[in-house]
């Protein structure tokens, strides 16, 4: 493994890392309602549990409403339950086919807790992205150690390491941000 390839794996690596944060994000609560807060409810489904998005249709109904559309008639009892009983705090209602979720508007001391939330993602997320960091370099130190690699390609390689783990942390930055304004957003 030369230096190009250490850098390669670092970038790849702090962009999974980038896409796990934007993924945890979706699933932190604003006060709009987002069909992404129900892709954690599991839906009983011929004896084995399936994710709700496998089982209906998710859109959204207005700002504040999720439907839900079963994609079997006998599903929606199941369905009304899942969400019921998920850890949501939803309380959804049926209006024949159609399932109606609700999005209660959150209170100031609840958004407060969600911006926590969405800041320890973030910090989460930067501390994986340091630790990418250290075992880029870390390799390359190794490649030197083993004469595979000069000094100076040492010290090149671990400048552009850290100008990527900038750029990837301040993405984390600006991705936190538009969460926190979104959740405070009335």
């Amino acid at each position: 493994m030369d230096i190009a390839d250490i850098k390669k794996t670092a970038d790849q690596k702090m962009h999974q890392s980038l896409e796990a944060l934007k993924n945890n994000l979706g699933k932190i609560r604003t006060g709009r309602a987002n069909p992404a807060i129900l892709d954690t409810v599991q839906v009983e489904y011929y004896g084995s549990m399936l994710p709700i998005s496998q089982v209906a249709n998710l859109s959204l109904l207005d700002a504040r409403t999720i439907g839900v559309a079963p994609w079997e008639k006998g599903m929606g009892a199941k369905i009304e339950k899942a969400i019921r009983e998920s850890d949501l705090g939803l309380n959804p209602a049926s209006q024949g086919d159609l399932i109606r979720v609700p999005i209660p508007a959150m209170t100031e001391e609840r958004r407060r807790e969600m911006t926590k939330l969405a800041r320890n993602e973030g910090e989460a997320t930067k501390i994986a992205i340091r630790n990418l960091r250290r075992d880029a370099n870390d390799h390359v130190k190794r490649l030197v150690k083993d004469k595979l690699a000069s000094e100076d390609d040492e010290r090149r390689s671990q400048d552009e390491i850290q100008k990527l783990t900038d750029r990837m942390i301040a993405e984390v930055d600006k991705l936190v941000a538009a969460k926190e304004q979104d959740i405070m957003a009335i």
